[in-house]
């Protein structure tokens, strides 16, 4: 189940902060808390790119919001927002770290060029089999006969300031909001915390939270950004009602026709009711796992397009 949009909340969310606020440089201060206290080390944000995924986009309603650091040590960090279900989600992480590596390596450079990628997923749905809600992929080289684990050379770790080949191939990490239970043990979970609720209690000290504090107050917004807010928020209430219910109708059909018919009818009553809706076909797209060409093809199908 995605996350309910909250209308009461003292603070901006995160991910519309990202795409509006964090931009600004007096404001890396937040992202650099949020990303030390993840990794556990100190991060300085030197500036953002731009790449394919992280393009500010007008719809409020679009699914996914990325926002792509460059560290002091000219390392990558990309950030992704994701509120609904995507079953090829793990694919896509690792095609969105694999597309940084080409991205930012000049073509005939040698490969010790290639930069430290980080990849971190907020999400607001279950992906996977796991009841944890912080989750850490790290590329890990065991022996299949001795058992011992694969280092980097003496050479290696000078020239690459790491101990392992885990250390030099990108990382990825997966928060599962939703899995949280609002009891904050570290300084981590104060930021998951804020993340789940839009909410800050007094005490919490996690890295960046201070400026949260006193940057993203919704009333502190202007009238007109405000009113962006809340329709942005009203976009989320109504993409999630609309996937749930086109699901649900989904899921009853398919109880009669079987579960693969289902699936085929869920996912194109979410593409009907998301162009009545005045969703763009590649957002429509997105949260149904179609190709823009299919979902097209099922508009035509049903005199929609």
């Amino acid at each position: 189940m995605a996350r309910k949009p909250n209308f009461g909340r003292t603070y901006i969310s995160f991910d519309w902060a990202m795409k509006r606020l964090l931009r600004n440089k007096a404001n890396f201060v937040i992202l650099e808390g949020f990303l030390t206290e993840l990794l556990r080390q100190d991060i300085q944000v030197n500036s953002l790119l731009e790449s394919e995924g992280n393009v500010d986009l007008e719809d409020d309603k679009v699914n996914r919001l990325d926002l792509l650091c460059q560290t002091q040590n000219k390392e990558l960090i990309i950030i992704e927002v994701q509120f609904h279900n995507e079953i090829d989600y793990f694919q896509r992480m690792l095609f969105g770290a694999s597309k940084l590596l080409t991205e930012y390596l000049k073509a005939g450079e040698p490969y010790n060029k290639v930069r430290k990628v980080y990849s971190v997923n907020i999400l607001y749905f279950d992906l996977g089999q796991g009841s944890d809600y912080v989750y850490h992929g790290y590329m890990h080289f065991q022996g299949k006969h001795m058992g011992d684990e694969l280092l980097l050379s003496r050479r290696q770790q000078l020239m690459f300031d790491g101990i392992r080949p885990g250390d030099v191939y990108p990382e990825y990490f997966i928060l599962k909001i939703n899995n949280f239970d609002e009891v904050a043990k570290d300084s981590l979970d104060e930021w998951i915390y804020y993340l789940k609720t839009n909410d800050l209690p007094q005490g919490f000290q996690a890295k960046g939270l201070a400026e949260v504090e006193k940057q993203l107050k919704v009333d502190q917004m202007s009238p007109e950004l405000k009113a962006k807010y809340k329709k942005h928020l009203k976009g989320l209430l109504i993409t999630e009602s609309m996937i749930e219910t086109a699901y649900g109708e989904g899921e009853e059909r398919g109880m009669e026709k079987g579960i693969e018919k289902g699936i085929e009818i869920s996912k194109a009553n979410i593409i009907l009711n998301a162009h009545q809706s005045d969703a763009p076909i590649a957002f429509i797209a997105q949260i149904v796992g179609l190709s823009e060409a299919e979902v097209l093809e099922v508009l035509k199908a049903n005199g929609q397009f």
